[in-house]
């Protein structure tokens, strides 16, 4: 795990003891930290201590954890150093902010912690990545490309373990960090040597005042950098294109790329990065990699054997020369709409619980479509939607559904799993409907 002698002798209020909180209370109890922390499941309460157990490590003189829930729980916060929270914590509506307000302590998170920690690791360059889409692949990218560069690399916050969780990186590490506005909002000293800025668009409103709050959050990523830091950042939007006016002009970054958008690129030699949108996240991780000093030999084999997100535009086979694409993880009409431009001819498998009642979202790439199978609990909302834009049949299952595309599909045709929604009508998760998928198209033979 990562620790600090930046926390030794301090003391943490922790509101949550799942992964990221567990990850936290770990690392601030190993480095001399008292630590008093909540969670309302037992059964997580329980995992903490026995894992602290496992450290062997002491709590010191304030190891409290109860079951209680922070509203009910009244505590006076006299003499705490800071409240840790999990990015998923409402600061707008939880009485979190309202307490640590009332007593003069900050609310931070993980991420935070980690930038305080920064001095205590071997010499290390960090990359973090925001904006409202596209922050998985690049991130997942750029520590690909890093890694095939021959640095040590991980990534980090928003995606994969927990960031105090890892072991720290040797010396010449380059930490790559996903950051979602929310984990931006609960950090305050995290001085990127490059800052990177794919998109706004609305998102996540309901934890913001109007839309410019949540623009104004991503733009803090580059309020915190030290000048001569690079920002590399995409100008496909205003809310975008105005921060980085604002970042040119306040003079902190000297090295700033602009990723303007609907630039041609030859993607052929990618196969886990088509689509105009991966051609964006491709030109944002190769303006990134740059400026870590990495040459263009390792940059482009690492576009080329860069295998893509589980779940994500996922080449799962190739089948009598027809391609099957996992993009479960696309849960709403606007996360579909990329895949379906990417591949020109398309036999789509959509539907699950619906989080609207409008596929407009996905017109864009309706002209891909040679035909729509519909599934699940939208199944015919989506179908009576599709009918008279394209061929529809009502699939109900998604084995029926693979089993049919499979069967309709010729040679060059894609059959593309992008539900557009959520997968809770016949499955845990999108990962399980990701991977039925996977077996439905293996089944095939």
């Amino acid at each position: 795990m990562i620790t600090s002698t930046a926390w030794r002798g301090k003391r943490y209020a922790v509101l949550g003891l799942a992964r990221s909180g567990a990850a936290t209370v770990r690392a601030l109890v190993a480095s001399g930290a008292s630590v008093l922390g909540w969670d309302d499941n037992e059964a997580t309460q329980r995992s903490v201590w026995e894992q602290l157990k496992a450290d062997r490590q002491e709590l010191g003189t304030e190891p409290g954890f109860t079951t209680k829930d922070w509203v009910s729980f009244p505590i006076d916060l006299s003499g705490f150093d800071a409240v840790v929270v999990s990015p998923g914590v409402p600061l707008n509506r939880h009485p979190v902010a309202e307490k640590a307000a009332k007593y003069g302590v900050p609310v931070i998170g993980d991420i935070e912690l980690f930038a305080q920690a920064r001095a205590d690791l071997p010499p290390h360059k960090v990359v973090g990545i925001t904006g409202t889409n596209g922050k998985s692949t690049t991130t997942a990218l750029i520590d690909h490309i890093a890694r095939t560069a021959g640095l040590p690399s991980l990534a980090g916050g928003n995606i994969g373990l927990p960031i105090l969780g890892r072991d720290p990186l040797p010396e010449g590490g380059v930490y790559v960090l996903e950051l979602s506005s929310y984990q931006i909002d609960l950090t305050f000293s995290l001085d990127c040597d490059v800052a990177v800025l794919l998109n706004i668009t609305p998102d996540h409103l309901d934890r913001y005042d109007g839309f410019e709050g949540y623009a104004a959050s991503k733009a803090r990523l580059f309020a915190m950098q030290s000048k001569g830091h690079a920002a590399v950042i995409g100008i496909g939007d205003a809310p975008s294109a105005e921060i980085a006016r604002q970042v040119a002009v306040s003079g902190r970054s000297e090295d700033i790329t602009r990723i303007a958008p609907g630039v041609c690129m030859d993607q052929s030699r990618w196969p886990a990065l088509q689509g105009p949108h991966n051609a964006q996240n491709a030109l944002a991780a190769i303006a990134t990699c740059e400026a870590l000093g990495i040459d263009k030999a390792a940059i482009d084999k690492g576009l080329e054997t860069f295998p893509g997100l589980p779940h994500r535009m996922e080449r799962v086979a190739m089948k009598n020369e027809v391609l099957f694409v996992n993009d479960s993880k696309a849960t709403n009409a606007d996360s579909t709409t990329p895949a379906l431009s990417a591949y020109p001819r398309v036999h789509w498998i959509l539907g699950g619980r619906a989080k609207t009642d409008s596929l407009e979202a996905c017109r864009p790439g309706f002209g891909h479509v040679v035909k729509a199978y519909t599934i699940g609990e939208a199944g015919e909302l989506f179908a009576s939607l599709l009918e008279g834009e394209m061929p529809v049949e009502r699939s109900g299952s998604l084995a029926a559904a693979v089993k049919s595309a499979a069967a309709n599909a010729k040679a060059g045709e894609t059959v593309l799993l992008s539900p557009a929604c959520a997968s809770f009508d016949q499955f845990k998760d999108y990962e399980a409907r990701g991977q039925a998928f996977r077996d439905a198209v293996e089944a095939l033979g």
